[in-house]
């Protein structure tokens, strides 16, 4: 079974470029980085943005949720909005709005203007995640796994960075300096970005009528709805991966998640090497992060959590390079909608996940939260096993 771009892609119309050039991808991948960076950084500073802003850190924490929830409502609507615009101008603006977005965050007196400038970056990410790789596919045909690794390793490089950085900016100059910052890489990466793609026209079907036909598709639904499943899988048990290491390694917290973001920099890579075998990597994905998170519940050594810890990161980072494939697979005409509605599914289960887990861990621990995960996982390894995959 061969993957090629035109089984994962809109057609790609004559007039395409055909150039091989790195530096859309490069600009690509920069963008969905500096994006969820800045998705990740109030976890990082949460307690100083709490004291700050005189509440409490518990609603400081809805600048997170807001990110997610903004996200899942704009994903599916945003090409309903905007069925014409040029995709590269789509971008570039929504890179724009997100350097608003954080620059509103970095200046706030108070807690009302944070959390508008956090819905308007859950609304870029969103957007810009729906539409980049179709507008990768344009840019550089034939090189569809290329471009799905790299955006997903703009998310994994994010997720190990935006945490640790904002803490560091914390301790030290303060808190909105983190989000200034974000604001100018913001600007920088739509120049680069405006700089490095063609003109994109928007699919002659985008809209509205796009997503009703693609909702018709049985299998893209059910797939969907597994991605919500891993996701879930993986959230209700993340946001409390620091507790989870302390069970066994309480000193040793930020190797081990240095050995997490390791394991999802290879799962990355591997997801997209083997996307020819896309039944068997979108089915040994979330089966791999069943058993980094049954593993992490059974750990009783620091060596044993070192290893779950890779295990961990390597399956949940496959995920979305294999799904992302996976859904454009299923649904080779309306690539955008099908795009939207995997966005869709990372921020709802995101959002689920990190409100289950919390409950679970107030009432049963840790133990429990990442059995729940596990579970999860391995639903959806036995769901994605048993749905056929077009070929190619």
């Amino acid at each position: 079974m061969t993957t090629t771009s035109s089984d994962v892609t809109q057609p790609v119309p004559p007039d395409a470029p055909r150039a091989r050039s790195a530096a859309p991808v490069v600009a690509l991948a920069a963008g969905i980085a500096i994006l969820v960076s800045s998705e990740f950084l109030p976890a990082g500073v949460l307690p100083t943005m709490a004291r700050d802003l005189g509440i409490s850190e518990g609603t400081a924490g809805l600048a997170v949720a807001a990110t997610a929830i903004a996200g899942a409502l704009t994903a599916p609507s945003i090409a309903m909005v905007l069925p014409r615009m040029d995709r590269r101008t789509l971008l570039v603006g929504l890179l724009v709005a997100a350097a608003v977005s954080n620059l509103a965050v970095a200046v706030a007196p108070g807690f009302i203007v944070l959390l508008l400038g956090r819905l308007v970056l859950g609304a870029a990410i969103a957007g810009y995640w729906s539409f980049a790789f179709a507008v990768g596919t344009y840019a550089s045909p034939g090189r569809d796994h290329v471009i799905s690794t790299s955006i997903a390793l703009g998310v994994t490089v994010a997720t190990i960075v935006g945490l640790p950085l904002g803490s560091l900016l914390a301790d030290g100059p303060g808190w909105r300096w983190g989000f200034a910052a974000a604001a100018v890489l913001s600007l920088v990466s739509a120049a680069a970005l405006a700089r490095a793609l063609p003109p994109v026209p928007a699919h002659p079907g985008a809209g509205l009528s796009m997503m009703r036909q693609a909702l018709r598709n049985p299998r893209l639904v059910a797939g969907v709805a597994l991605v919500v499943v891993v996701v879930l899988g993986n959230f209700v048990a993340y946001p409390f991966i620091r507790i989870a290491i302390s069970t066994t390694s309480p000193g040793d917290g930020m190797w081990m998640l240095a050995l997490w973001g390791l394991g999802g920099l290879f799962g990355n890579l591997a997801a997209g090497r083997f996307a020819n075998r896309l039944r068997a990597v979108v089915t040994v994905a979330p089966l791999l992060l069943a058993g980094g998170l049954a593993l992490t519940f059974l750990a009783t050594s620091t060596p044993v959590m070192a290893l779950a810890m890779i295990v961990w990161g390597f399956g949940f980072n496959m995920v979305p390079v294999a799904t992302q494939l996976w859904v454009t697979r299923v649904e080779r005409e309306r690539t955008e909608s099908a795009l939207a509605l995997q966005v869709t599914a990372f921020q709802v289960a995101i959002t689920l996940g990190a409100a289950l887990g919390g409950a679970v861990l107030d009432e049963y621990g840790v133990a429990r939260v990442l059995l729940i995960g596990a579970v999860a996982a391995a639903v959806a390894a036995a769901g994605f096993g048993a749905l056929r995959v077009p070929r190619g």
